[in-house]
């Protein structure tokens, strides 16, 4: 669990304990059951979703411009040109190139 430090008014502080006491619990475990009750819960995200927040936090992934996009609307081409067309240039893919780069597992 992480801890939390709250500043409340000595007025809220004396109604907490007040109603904490009420209840039988403790202050704290009362403001940990309402704030589950108010806070909706985060849905878990999928490994792909992980990936892209790991990436866009340490700033190595950005989301296409207005521009960018309106260029890809544009495009007709199909998957099957587009490898077709790589095929052509040769050469070794680009997954191969960064594994290389990478160095020995170790």
């Amino acid at each position: 669990m992480t801890a939390l430090t709250l500043e409340l008014a000595p007025d809220l502080m004396e109604r907490l304990q007040i109603e904490a006491a009420r209840l039988g619990k403790p202050a704290e475990v009362l403001v940990g059951e309402w704030l589950t009750a108010h806070l909706t819960p985060i849905p878990p995200l999928s490994e792909r979703e992980r990936a892209r927040e790991v990436l866009r936090a340490a700033g190595l992934l950005s989301e296409p411009t207005d521009a960018m996009r309106a260029i890809a609307a544009q495009s007709t081409a199909t998957l099957a040109e587009i490898q077709t067309s790589f095929a052509r240039v040769g050469g070794k893919p680009l997954s191969e190139i960064v594994i290389e780069q990478r160095g020995p597992k170790g």
